[in-house]
């Protein structure tokens, strides 16, 4: 049963990876482009790229939740009566709140889908920290000329 769990977990995991990834490249593409527009105010619209990258980022955090929800529901994950939805937000976010239990021939899932929210989070913010950083480097090089 542990090797079934690692597997049907994996795949998710992978599943939401290529979520992150689709949603990934086009976004740094879209940003990379927004910024080299210049603006009356560029903090202004430093703003709104900003609010609009981790906007888009919230979003694919929320349909990889999903995902591990409708996974959840598929195996049966979550005792009887237990939102699988919640479930999955809960053990995505590594919030932990221990409220709801998985089944027991499922006890892995739990863990896993926070080492998958845990990386893809992660990747986020690295996304937004890179935003910022080419963001600053071209109202650098904007200052200088």
């Amino acid at each position: 049963m542990v090797l079934t769990q690692f597997l049907f977990a994996g795949i998710v995991s992978l599943g939401n990876i290529a979520v992150h990834a689709v949603i990934m490249v086009p976004l740094v593409a879209t940003v990379d482009r927004a910024l080299r527009w210049r603006h009356q105010l560029p903090q202004v619209w430093l703003a709104g790229v900003m609010i609009a990258t981790v906007s888009v980022l919230m979003m694919a955090h929320a349909v990889e939740v999903t995902l591990w929800a409708a996974t959840y529901a598929l195996f049966d994950v979550a005792p009887p009566g237990a939102d699988d939805l919640y479930f999955a937000f809960v053990n995505y976010t590594t919030l932990g709140y221990g409220d709801v239990l998985p089944v027991e021939g499922w006890r892995l899932f739990g863990p896993i889908t926070a080492m998958n929210g845990v990386l893809l989070f992660g990747w986020s913010t690295a996304a937004i920290f890179e935003v910022l950083t080419r963001a600053m480097q071209q109202r650098s090089e904007a200052n200088d000329k």
